[in-house]
């Protein structure tokens, strides 16, 4: 666990799982949201944009700046989840409308300012596809010096879950994933492989349950809303294993590895192919193979009552 604060900037698409995310970061004493970017992913962008708003209201993150990006991807045709996160988003969970506006700017321009100010400072987590990362790659290359560090959900190492081979945010955006693993920094990838042990089972609903407003409202609606609960088993809050990485690494084993994104096979465009056989090269990802679940729970768990005493 952190000892010291870690500040993150957080580039999503809620989406369910980003949404439990944001609140994962926003209860844990030891996380400093300092910005919030938008891309389209699992909805259309002013969704995607809208949906962060009324988070950083319900989630008390204060004047934490949301600044919307990309709409699609940078070549292909637009890729959505709305069948999995349900037309809002946010699956059954319905949050108050948000007062406050998002800021004027694109969260590109957004992404690298902030990170020439803090050099070294801030840890930039991506939940959705890579546009905005690769946009800003792309407007300056020297991010990848100044990031702190930089953990995504995304990818995998043996299977898809929008197709056989490609996990969604790869496959929604396959170019974009490749100039970023290509960008010269090492990317902490937390994929399916980890984050589908992430299951929101009885048990941990049941924890839930009692953290008052912030559990009848988000919670519980969002955990349980695109897959049956079960003992065994249930949804997996994907994207908070990526903020839970960053809060606490050790909860997870990464192996270093060479990994390129597949942009042009017929079957497994935005297959993230992992070699861990080095050979002398050098890695370009720390690749998460398996997840501490208990303690991930426990983690996730604190985090969250901390925040629900805070919310009433």
């Amino acid at each position: 666990m952190a000892e010291l604060m870690t500040k993150l900037l957080i580039d999503c698409d809620p989406g369910i799982d980003d949404a439990l995310a944001l609140a994962l970061a926003a209860g844990s004493p030891y996380l400093e949201v300092v910005g919030v970017t938008t891309v389209g992913g699992n909805v259309d962008l002013a969704r995607t944009t809208a949906n962060a708003l009324a988070l950083r209201e319900f989630l008390d993150l204060g004047d934490v700046p949301v600044t919307p990006g990309a709409a699609g991807a940078l070549l292909r045709k637009t890729v959505r989840a709305a069948h999995v996160h349900g037309s809002t988003g946010l699956g059954d969970a319905v949050l108050p409308p948000p007062t406050r506006p998002a800021c004027e700017g694109h969260a590109v321009d957004f992404i690298v300012n902030t990170l020439r100010a803090s050099p070294g400072e801030i840890t930039l987590v991506a939940t959705g596809p890579l546009t905005n990362i690769a946009l800003a790659v792309r407007r300056e290359p020297r991010i990848v010096e100044w990031a702190r560090d930089f953990v995504i959900m995304g990818g995998s190492y043996t299977r898809g879950n929008h197709n056989p081979a490609a996990e969604f945010n790869m496959l929604a955006d396959p170019e974009a994933a490749s100039i970023v693993f290509d960008a010269g920094w090492t990317v902490k990838m937390l994929g399916l492989d980890v984050t589908l042990k992430a299951l929101v089972t009885t048990e941990v609903l049941d924890r839930m349950r009692p953290l008052g407003r912030l559990a009848d409202v988000l919670l519980v609606p969002a955990a349980s809303a695109y897959g049956m609960v079960t003992a065994e088993g249930g949804p997996a809050i994907h994207d908070a294993c990526a903020v839970a990485y960053a809060l606490d690494p050790s909860l997870f084993t990464c192996v270093p590895a060479v990994v390129r994104v597949e942009t042009a096979g017929l079957y497994t465009s935005g297959m993230t192919v992992t070699d861990f056989k080095l050979h002398d090269r050098p890695a370009n990802a720390l690749v998460a193979t398996s997840l501490e679940a208990g303690r991930f729970w426990d983690v996730v768990l604190e985090a969250y009552g901390r925040l629900a005493r805070r919310l009433g």
